[in-house]
């Protein structure tokens, strides 16, 4: 049960993010006995100093380099008299483990760990490069964390030629789904200017909300692309609608509102940013834009590690999962600029984020064993 203790001992820290608040020192010690080289490259302001660890065992033998790739940071806890035991004190009940970061994602970090401590021990002279990378920022901006990490590397010409990622993918029973591959997420703030008046006297004002009106019909129905085998179509969505001024014989000068691309390969963020604003064009929205590029699109065809993975939880869980890139995004899209294989597994995310967040105690050392028999696929 030394996967479960790991597991507990990690959503004991109070590791909201971007604290790490010792959960990279818990992971660095087994690391480190079992030969893992440890770099700290943390990163950030002194404020909100973010906590990365790269570990990387390497024999010296010719071969790829397998990387597992986890968070440490969870979210806040919401209101503590809602959970039905401390969010931060590991609790067990009716076989499942309770406590925040439980299944997101602290007990996949512990299963990594142990599982490449395990296999380096088993084959010191192993093939390739074993490797894990560890951030403290990935619930939070994620611009001092993975993508960090990742920028650092691949300075220093480091190469990675397949990670797992240890996000909770799993539906209603571990190893049900495998994540090879997400879309790309585009965010704007768009600002409509109009002219702030009386609302009785609308000849003298601009209301900039019917001024988009026509437009924004246009954008809702928009087809901005058609999807292809691996991705659904692109989807674009209104998250946020902020105007006026609180009275009810006020028109608006100003209209704001935020919206969000979730795109495919058949997509580029450039040709999504030129259709949109030629709609506005087009119906002649005096408007601003400002972009938020959250990441690119990527995809793991069939290849050597889906091939290692899927072969690791059909042996371990008597099931093929299915392959998808459904969801939100990942620290994924920073490792697939380095890594040309990237994936995600890990645990069941039916209370992920939620109230009284937990993970299955028997999927903790299972989960370890996928990415123990992955490893020994993998690098054979």
């Amino acid at each position: 049960m030394q996967t479960l203790r790991l597991a507990e001992q990690l959503i004991a820290c109070r590791s909201v993010t971007p604290a790490d608040a010792g959960c990279q020192d818990l992971i660095a010690r087994p690391l480190a006995e079992a030969g893992f080289r440890i770099e700290r490259l943390d990163a950030g302001p002194p404020e909100a100093r973010v906590a990365n660890l790269w570990a990387v065992h390497d024999a010296g033998t010719p071969g790829p380099t397998l990387a597992f790739a986890g968070h440490t940071d969870v979210v806040p806890t919401g209101p503590l008299e809602r959970w039905a035991s401390d969010p931060f004190v590991p609790s067990h009940r009716d076989g499942r483990l309770y406590g925040r970061g439980a299944a997101d994602m602290k007990a996949a970090v512990a299963a990594m760990t142990l599982a490449a401590c395990g296999f380096v021990q088993a084959r010191p002279q192993h093939p390739g490069r074993v490797a894990l990378l560890i951030t403290s920022d990935e619930e939070g901006p994620a611009l001092h964390g993975t993508r960090h990490v990742v920028d650092l590397l691949r300075a220093r010409g480091e190469r990675i030629d397949a990670c797992v990622v240890g996000e909770p993918t799993s539906v209603d029973r571990l190893g049900d789904m495998v994540k090879n591959g997400r879309r790309g997420t585009l965010s704007g703030r768009l600002t409509v200017i109009g002219q702030q008046g009386h609302i009785a006297y609308p000849h003298l004002a601009a209301n900039p909300l019917h001024l988009l009106a026509p437009a924004l019909a246009e954008l809702v129905a928009m087809r901005w692309d058609e999807g292809n085998a691996y991705f659904p179509p692109t989807g674009w969505q209104i998250s946020n609608v902020h105007a006026g001024t609180g009275a009810l014989n006020v028109i608006p000068g100003e209209l704001v509102v935020d919206f969000n691309f979730r795109f495919s390969t058949e997509s580029t963020p450039e040709a999504l940013q030129q259709r949109l604003v030629a709609v506005l064009q087009r119906h002649g929205v005096p408007h601003r834009i400002a972009w938020t590029l959250g990441g690119l699109p990527f995809i793991t065809p069939p290849g050597s590690l889906s091939a290692a993975l899927v072969a690791a939880i059909q042996a371990e869980c008597s099931l093929t999962p299915e392959l998808s890139t459904t969801g939100g995004t990942s620290d994924g899209r920073f490792i697939a600029q380095l890594a040309p294989q990237v994936m995600e597994f890990g645990v069941v995310n039916a209370s992920i984020h939620q109230i009284d967040e937990w993970v299955d105690v028997d999927a903790v050392e299972a989960l370890r064993r996928v990415y123990r028999g992955t490893l020994e696929r993998f690098l054979a």
